[in-house]
């Protein structure tokens, strides 16, 4: 599954783009704290089985933001956010959400799946499939599925639960103290734990692109900045 850092590092190469002269430092930390949001429900796995991709991964709580959002920036002079942050705060608060969607949520309703619509409805969702023409074939699509599905294969919070690192048990797998295969009688098994960072060829590239492109963008909003003081003086 993409590790929080693809997450980040996506989301920033929205912002980027999405902002232009308003991409800062301060926006650029709005961003990744939106886009880290949803990955914070691992924490609730504990006490709530199948938590993960589903409390923060739900598709009602960036539509629920979004329509707070809407209806604040239609009230004008009056929007709370508009009053305490300016119009470079509404648009920036716009962003943040998107990435939220875009970069935080979508990632894992690819790979692997999301509770798209928790706690309304309990089934997690995966949309994958591929999309091509062939000279044979035409269109080929397999990303909808139309055939009917077993109702006792739909995966729900009360049968399904993502591997986290909160896990007692391993993610990829259980070695032996002896370490020579064998079932270990009397030894203590050891555990191993896997804290993602980039798990595809893709998603290692992503990483140093987005922190070239934000680095970048980065350095030329303080030059913007020195500039505009200069000019000021």
């Amino acid at each position: 599954m993409p590790s929080t850092l693809v997450h980040v590092a996506l989301a920033l190469l929205i912002a980027a783009a999405l902002l232009g002269e308003e991409f800062d430092g301060r926006s650029a930390l709005v961003v990744t704290a939106a886009t880290v949001l949803p990955d914070l429900d691992v924490a609730l796995e504990p006490i709530l089985s199948g938590a993960h991709r589903s409390v923060g991964h739900t598709l009602l709580f960036p539509a629920a933001l979004f329509a707070l959002l809407w209806w604040d920036a239609r009230r004008g002079a009056d929007s709370i956010v508009r009053r305490r942050y300016g119009n470079r705060g509404l648009r920036v608060a716009f962003v943040a959400v998107g990435c939220l969607f875009g970069a935080a949520i979508v990632p894992d309703l690819v790979v692997g799946g999301v509770n798209a619509f928790y706690p309304l409805y309990d089934t997690f969702y995966t949309v994958d499939g591929r999309l091509f023409y062939s000279t044979d074939r035409g269109w080929v699509q397999t990303f909808v599925d139309l055939s009917p599905s077993d109702p006792e294969s739909r995966r729900t919070t009360e049968n399904f639960a993502f591997r986290t690192v909160l896990d007692a048990e391993p993610t990829l797998g259980v070695e032996t103290a002896s370490g020579d295969g064998s079932s270990g009688l009397g030894q203590p098994q050891r555990v191993e734990r896997i804290f993602p960072v980039a798990m595809t060829g893709f998603r290692a590239w992503l990483l140093p692109l987005s922190a070239f492109v934000t680095a970048v963008r980065l350095w030329q909003a303080r030059r913007a900045t020195g500039a505009g003081a200069g000019v000021e003086e």
